[in-house]
């Protein structure tokens, strides 16, 4: 069984920052890519970056020179650091990561149960 738990979400200020992390427990034989999803009320989810386990990342247009993301490959975390956050930033962000189990298994995808950032003066 494997759990994804995030934590670090909450309200801040336009130009304000927020640090979201996400760790994955339970039985893993391998990570692959590890992910931020977000999805604001009444949107369709989108992707806001994801980081494979060589470092390679991607970034959503909206939010690329202000959101960080990386990972320790060895404690099986994954961060997003948010700098200058904006309102159109507010949604609920949900961890994802493609993890095996079992070297005999392939890799299947996993989610976090998601945190709520809210942006607003």
């Amino acid at each position: 069984q494997v759990h994804l738990v995030e934590s670090g979400g909450g309200s801040v200020q336009p130009g304000g920052s927020l640090r979201l992390s996400c760790a994955a427990s339970g039985t893993i034989f391998s990570t692959n890519i590890m992910g931020w999803y977000r999805q604001a009320p009444g949107k369709e989810r989108e992707l806001v970056a994801h980081i494979f386990n060589d470092g390679t990342t991607y970034y959503a247009d909206s939010v690329k020179g202000r959101f960080t993301i990386s990972r320790d490959n060895a404690e099986n975390t994954v961060t997003l650091q948010m700098n200058n956050l904006k309102p159109e930033d507010t949604a609920v962000y949900s961890c994802k990561a493609d993890i095996r189990p079992s070297y005999r298994t392939k890799a299947y995808e996993y989610w976090g149960q998601g945190t709520q950032v809210t942006v607003s003066s």
